[in-house]
């Protein structure tokens, strides 16, 4: 019996990831202590932070949030960092927090409005290329304003459903009837070729979507979550911020939406699928079905979403409230208006977003270390003795190489609190903040892409139940997206090298933006200037 209960442990200990990475982090866990007290708390930390990066690549075999506690805990317990300095951590990035929990919630329940919409175009437009530009053009905007995640997944959920509509048919079955669409034996063998072809459509298009929520995502202090670290940071409010960063993300916008056209046209990295004339017949015969079952309660549903958006839009360019407080006032707004009032269908809302912004404490927690420790001081003192361009094309490659490896919002949560320690100890001017600010939000942003390491979106779509029914694989999904690596990340360091300085003094010319004040810069309870 004792023999028993130790093999459940050792079972139950992080639960079915491979016996080689349990292994690993118990290695870990081990091996700190000794570093710590032969070779000091500094390499130590590095350790811990080489660790906790691995933890992160490794993001499919394990959540990062168990391994990753376990080794924040550990660094609580050896003296790396103290609960007090990761409270303070938390406390500083509340925003955020307050962003991811009721901002995703609030999109959640506005899911209905976007999946009508994404629908009708998969529908309604027969060209796939303009198909495509639309899907990855709308996916930026509403990235801009909503959130990456909630968008993506908004997208699988529109590939499952129609993925699985196809999938039944395919296999002698009516819309209506029960049916597995992960048994593919069960397809007749005259729709096998039009069914892989739909998975190479599909592939496509989600890929194409889910760069367009990177393209938004950069462009606003809400696009992601790093984003409103970097604003807090700097004091810039909505419209400040859009234009801080319009001198790159626009260029990378405008690169990214033409690397869409030239790989559909030429069937590079595997884009270029068609939707094959079989299932857009049955695509569309189901469209009108369910357009016909349509009550007037669903319809008026649909346009309440419309005007809880608008007013989100609205209250997110005139900064009516802090962000986290607008996402609050969106749960109100469309929970009454399409009337979701019971406690538990509110409580699916926040499924979700919890288990990420449970992560993002443990980032803090690391972070929390590197700032104890005083780890990224020499680096970044190296990169600061660098001067004009070249110091703020530096700071984007070096975010840009990190967050293509491990996670944007913790590089660049480490890089932004150096450089305002930095301008807070009077070795950079308030001006060389703010452009070395800008090269963190688009270097953590822009290169990430590579891999689904990087971009929460695209890990959420490779671990999502859709991407195995397409045959979306780790390596698949970097080949797909080395593309629109190599031409918006090179878009972005010509940019930051050769535009940023001169747009930025322009913009301050027209008054678009302004100067801050010198000095250290701004708290999060500051709001913006």
């Amino acid at each position: 019996m004792a023999r028993t209960v130790a093999q459940g442990f050792v079972r139950n200990f992080l639960g079915n990831a491979p016996g080689w990475y349990k292994l690993a982090i118990v290695g870990f866990l081990l091996l700190n202590p000794i570093v710590m007290h032969t070779l000091g708390p500094v390499v130590a930390g590095w350790l811990l932070v080489i660790e906790f990066i691995f933890t992160l690549a490794m993001a499919l075999k394990c959540y990062p949030l168990q391994p990753g506690g376990l080794l924040a805990l550990e660094a609580v317990f050896l003296g790396l960092t103290t609960a007090g300095a990761v409270k303070s951590e938390v406390e500083h990035a509340f925003e955020v927090l307050l962003l991811l929990i009721f901002m995703v919630a609030g999109i959640y329940f506005m899911k209905d409005l976007l999946l009508y919409v994404f629908t009708k175009l998969l529908v309604r437009v027969r060209n796939k290329i303009l198909l495509s530009l639309l899907f990855s053009f709308i996916a930026a905007v509403l990235s801009a304003f909503l959130d990456a995640l909630t968008v993506t997944a908004v997208v699988i959920s529109i590939g499952v459903g129609f993925y699985s509509i196809y999938h039944k048919v395919a296999s002698g079955k009516h819309f209506d009837h029960d049916h597995d669409h992960q048994d593919d034996q069960l397809v007749h063998d005259q729709n096998r070729e039009d069914l892989e072809n739909f998975r190479l459509f599909l592939r496509g298009l989600l890929m194409h979507a889910a760069v367009g929520t990177a393209l938004g995502g950069v462009c606003t202090l809400v696009g992601e979550p790093q984003n409103i670290i970097i604003a807090q940071s700097a004091g810039w409010g909505f419209i400040e911020f859009f234009f801080r960063m319009a001198p790159v993300s626009m260029p990378v916008l405008a690169v990214g939406l033409m690397t869409v056209v030239v790989v559909e046209y030429a069937g590079w990295f595997g884009y270029g699928g068609k939707l094959p004339a079989n299932v857009r017949k049955i695509l569309e015969d189901y469209d009108k079905v369910e357009d016909e079952k349509r009550t007037p309660r669903e319809v008026a549903s649909l346009a309440a979403q419309a005007g809880v958006g608008i007013w989100l839009v609205v209250a997110l360019i005139f900064h009516l409230g802090s962000v986290g407080l607008i996402g609050l006032s969106v749960i109100v707004l469309a929970t009454v208006l399409t009337g979701i009032i019971e406690e538990h269908r509110i409580g699916h809302a926040f499924e979700e977003a919890l288990p990420f912004t449970a992560l993002l404490v443990v980032f803090f927690a690391i972070v929390a270390v590197i700032n104890d420790q005083q780890l990224f001081g020499p680096i970044i003192n190296r990169v600061l003795e660098l001067e004009g361009q070249t110091q703020i094309a530096a700071f984007y490659m070096a975010n840009g190489v990190l967050s293509m490896i491990s996670d944007n919002v913790f590089v660049a949560t480490i890089y932004i609190r150096e450089v305002a320690d930095a301008l807070a100890d009077g070795r950079i001017t308030r001006d060389q903040f703010d452009m070395l600010a800008i090269a963190i939000n688009t270097g953590t942003n822009i290169p990430s892409v590579a891999t689904p390491n990087g971009q929460a979106a695209f890990l959420f779509l490779l671990t999502s139940a859709l991407a195995p029914l397409i045959r979306l694989s780790y390596m698949r999904m970097v080949i797909m997206a080395l593309p629109y690596t190599i031409t918006m990340s090179i878009t972005g360091l010509l940019m930051t090298y050769y535009l940023l300085q001169p747009m930025t003094d322009r913009m301050y010319e027209m008054g678009l933006i302004h100067h801050a004040e010198a000095g250290p810069v701004a708290q999060p309870s500051e709001g913006h200037h």
